[in-house]
């Protein structure tokens, strides 16, 4: 297993178009001391797909190197060019990343073939663990139940960040792949429902904001108060709305230059958060006592 609860999705704050490896650092700091399990960087949410090759590498090393081993440490090596994956795969292995995220080729389009083809060629490099991630609402390509059932056969295969949103799906996984492979909820808003068809925690946007609160959503899930991690999950529904009612990672990173950690740059084709709605987000911060 490479971590059990809660690894965030982390953003990389950036000024301008520079990295802001100040703030980036401070933020790590502040994850770890707030108790989360584990750090995603270059994820989704970390902006990975406009990082340069260089930029990836550099963010990978310094955060890594700030993190020193305080927790599993996981690095985003997906792309749509497979060669760059394998690549960047090889690069955070030796480093030393304790596990890689990778994603379905996006735009591409690949047939259930072609993401057996492409996660077993990136696999067969890593010698680190590979969590395998499917999010079809961003990457126009869906990562099957039986694809998974095979890709699970790979020795560096171990688990699935599973964001599609269709919860029968989810269930069909782990019927097909039992203890073969460890599965981490995707969105934020469906933890509970796939802790209970055996989960291992979850990769989060919402705990750049709350690392605490979404820690304990888990906790006491994995501690047998389902009620009270249902009811945990509940009260965060209507921030956890509002950190994706524009295209992630928009929203947290106007929430983190809120909290001091960004000054909410963020890299185009992405834009600023909207006004109206940054304001909605603000109040809901505050009203959990995110902000004063």
């Amino acid at each position: 297993m490479v971590f059990q609860g809660v690894a965030t999705a982390l953003i990389t704050p950036m000024k301008g178009y520079e990295v802001d490896y100040e703030n980036f650092g401070r933020l790590i700091d502040w994850q770890i001391e707030q108790g989360i399990n584990g750090l995603v960087i270059c994820g989704t949410t970390g902006e990975g797909s406009t990082l340069s090759d260089e930029e990836h590498r550099e963010v990978l090393k310094f955060a890594l190197d700030r993190a020193a081993g305080r927790v599993p440490m996981i690095a985003g090596t997906g792309s749509n060019d497979t060669a760059y994956a394998i690549d960047l795969t090889k690069f955070a292995c030796e480093i030393g990343y304790d596990a890689m995220l990778v994603v379905t080729p996006y735009y591409n389009k690949a047939t259930q073939n072609g993401l057996i083809q492409t996660f077993t060629a990136i696999a067969d490099v890593s010698t680190k663990p590979v969590i395998l991630y499917n999010v079809p609402s961003r990457t126009g390509c869906n990562l099957l139940p039986a694809t998974c059932a095979k890709l699970a056969e790979h020795p560096m295969i171990v688990a699935i960040k599973e964001a599609s949103g269709n919860i029968s799906q989810v269930a069909e996984i782990m019927a097909l792949c039992g203890d073969k492979i460890d599965l981490y909820s995707g969105n934020d808003d469906q933890i509970v429902p796939l802790l209970s068809l055996g989960g291992k925690g979850v990769i989060s946007v919402l705990s750049n904001v709350m690392p605490k609160e979404t820690v304990a959503i888990c906790q006491k899930f994995f501690e047998g108060d389902v009620a009270g991690s249902a009811k945990l999950q509940l009260e965060l529904l209507d921030i956890t709305n509002a950190l994706f009612c524009e295209v992630n990672p928009i929203p947290v990173k106007a929430a983190m230059e809120a909290m001091g950690f960004c000054n909410g740059d963020i890299r185009l084709p992405l834009t600023r958060m909207e006004d109206a709605n940054k304001e909605k987000l603000l109040n809901l911060m505050r009203k959990h006592g995110v902000i004063a």
